[in-house]
């Protein structure tokens, strides 16, 4: 999964990626279509950053976990410049050539992949999760912890109660406000690439048996932050 050699550096280049790769999403199951070569679907991938601003560095962190069990089988990290500015919409740009990197860098290969953020829930339908998507051909969704510049009603108090994440400006449900635990606040699921959004929830729930957030999730935020602290103390020392 190279990083490709013309990765934008301007907000219109960024733009016009965007454009380029929106139509390319498959924002649906393709259960009858064969994923990457290797991909074992036994097995489902969460990737987060951590950021170093200061020193200009990025550590991403992939961590395949066994659907059934939720045991760890595997975790990498990769560690490069950022590569893009923060602005708002097009955060793939800055966080994908280092998430890119740690999951090249496994020996096993996930069927699935849990992004920390948006998929189709974006202004121009391609967050973080459906870039990656289509950049890999991996199956891939989107589960953030606010949603975004969309609209929801709180979904019910129950574990698994969801309500529509919908765009403001054309009323076209882009996600799902999911509640994961009874009576905290929910999170924000959407279609990344090659999954239907039931499935997308579906995943989420199992994925999140004790907690707020999928155990995917929480297993690459904790290495990407021990693995940036780690750094951060071997340069100072």
């Amino acid at each position: 999964m190279p990083i490709p050699a013309d990765w934008p550096t301007t907000e219109a280049q960024a733009l016009a990626e965007q454009e380029r790769l929106r139509p390319l999403v498959q924002p649906y199951g393709a259960a009858d279509a064969p994923g990457p070569a290797g991909a074992d679907d036994r097995l489902i991938a969460g990737v987060d950053v951590a950021y170093d601003d200061e020193r200009d560095l990025v550590v991403a962190a992939a961590v395949v976990l066994d659907r059934t069990t939720l045991d760890v089988v595997e975790e990498t990290t990769a560690t490069g410049r950022i590569a893009f500015p923060y602005i708002p919409g097009l955060l793939a740009f800055r966080e994908l050539p280092a998430v890119l990197d740690a999951l090249t860098a496994l020996t096993h290969r996930p069927g699935t992949v849990v992004c920390d953020g948006y998929g189709l829930a974006h202004p121009r339908r391609l967050g973080l999760a459906s870039h990656l998507g289509v950049l890999t051909g991996l199956r891939t969704l989107g589960v953030a912890k606010t949603p975004f510049t969309f609209d929801h009603r709180d979904p019910g108090p129950a574990r698994g109660d969801s309500t529509p994440l919908t765009d403001p400006a054309t009323g076209e449900e882009v996600g799902r406000a999911l509640r994961t635990r009874p009576g905290v606040k929910p999170v924000f699921v959407s279609v990344g690439h090659r999954i239907g959004l039931a499935e997308a929830v579906d995943t989420t729930l199992a994925l999140a048996p004790r907690y707020r957030l999928p155990e995917t999730t929480r297993h690459a935020d904790s290495l990407c932050r021990r693995a940036l602290t780690a750094r951060q103390q071997a340069h100072v020392s």
